[in-house]
């Protein structure tokens, strides 16, 4: 039983050695649009030729196929109990258990060392080959699947997503401290839903307040690395499988989602270790 155990994590290891960038994104409550920034994060890098890899262990609620237009799709088989991904774009591909229901309705229901098993396989057994970047979109809170993974995982770095109102940002700040008890690099807060533009006049309404995401980031001390306004768009986009980095470029959404990117790239370059 041991002697497997340290095969499993020498097959980890030596899977995780061909990927340069490890991102956990998690959130500290459900509802704030994590798997939307996962999905979009995976794919606008992608966009700059940058090898990416999306892991989908939100297990009781893999939502990125659909994101992403790869619902309902199955995952090639492979030789040695290998996992192929599904690929996306050229520079972009997925896996998430999604793939392995008969049904999209059919639920999960799953206790602790099985969700642990699956996610070793994700990391061990899928053949990503060599990436600039791997995306982990993992489940809300603070429960054992982020904790499988960044434990499993050395030296990934996290992103926290979040929204302006008070309860999600008090989940916020429990994140960002659940990261560095794990020692975790955190790469900074991201706060979704930031307002909304009135379709009639213009201006921005701020309907979960304002600023929240920021305030958290500077008192906890780690990057704030912007603010995405709501969109209608967004939702609409999502259920029809298209991300909104790519197919509304020029949205206030895509281009301040642009600028996190930019911002997360910059922050894992060595100089910035």
């Amino acid at each position: 039983m041991e002697s497997k155990r340290v095969n499993e994590e020498i097959r980890i290891a030596e899977n995780l050695q061909k990927i340069k960038n490890r991102v956990l994104v998690f959130s500290g409550k459900g509802g704030v649009g994590k798997s939307t920034v996962a999905a979009n994060l995976g794919l606008a890098l992608s966009e700059r030729q940058l090898r990416v890899g999306l892991v989908d262990v939100d297990i009781h609620g893999p939502n990125l196929a659909k994101m992403l237009g790869a619902e309902g799709k199955r995952l090639e088989p492979a030789e040695e109990h290998k996992i192929i991904p599904f690929r996306i774009t050229k520079h972009l591909s997925i896996v998430s258990v999604s793939f392995f229901l008969q049904q999209a309705d059919n639920p999960v229901i799953w206790r602790g060392p099985l969700k642990m098993k699956l996610i070793q396989q994700f990391l061990g057994d899928v053949v990503w080959g060599e990436l600039d970047w791997l995306i982990i979109d993992s489940p809300p809170g603070t429960g054992d699947e982020p904790l499988s993974i960044a434990q499993l995982i050395p030296a990934t770095g996290a992103i926290v997503v979040t929204t302006p109102q008070e309860v999600s940002l008090m989940d916020s700040r429990k994140a960002v401290n659940f990261a560095r008890v794990l020692k975790l690099r955190v790469y900074g807060i991201v706060e979704n839903m930031s307002g909304l533009t009135c379709p009639h006049c213009g201006k921005m309404i701020d309907i979960f307040r304002k600023g929240g995401g920021e305030k958290a980031a500077r008192e906890l001390g780690v990057p704030f690395l912007g603010k995405i306004p709501m969109d209608p768009t967004i939702v609409e986009l999502a259920d029809e499988g298209k991300p909104f980095v790519t197919h509304n470029p020029d949205s206030a959404a895509a281009k301040a989602f642009n600028e996190i990117i930019e911002k997360v790239i910059t922050l894992s370059q060595p100089s910035n270790e």
